[in-house]
């Protein structure tokens, strides 16, 4: 059995262990490769995009503009997931109810505006 008296047993422990170091193992793997492809591409453009970063007719987005302000909302909608997360262990339904509703807007709102990013990029 998985599980005795309510608690799980070593062996089981131990491999819930080992699979989380895999999933974090395969997570760092998973971006090294984004950060290789970016820098692979852009610190040694080769002839197919024209040898120059980034290629033409590609025009980046300023990133203090619409960019920064999802991180910012990122950022707030996971401290207001975190409000309503001790509101609800605190037993005060109202509140965490409230800041749910506020989550789930931040999360629409993100949306919207990474459907605006990707509508008004120069790329497809």
């Amino acid at each position: 059995e998985s599980t005795f008296q309510g608690h799980h047993t070593l062996k089981v422990s131990s491999g819930m262990r080992m699979g989380m170091i895999l999933f974090i193992t395969s997570e760092i793997c998973f971006f090294f490769a984004f950060f290789w492809a970016y820098f692979h591409s852009s610190l040694a453009p080769n002839t197919e995009i024209g040898a120059c970063w980034p290629p033409i007719y590609i025009y980046p987005l300023n990133p203090f503009q619409v960019p920064l302000l999802n991180t910012a909302i990122l950022l707030a909608s996971g401290v207001t997931v975190t409000w309503a997360h001790h509101s609800l262990m605190l037993g005060n339904n109202k509140e965490s109810i409230q800041s749910m509703i506020l989550t789930v807007l931040l999360g629409m709102y993100f949306t919207l505006l990474q459907a605006q990013e990707y509508l008004e990029a120069s790329f497809s």
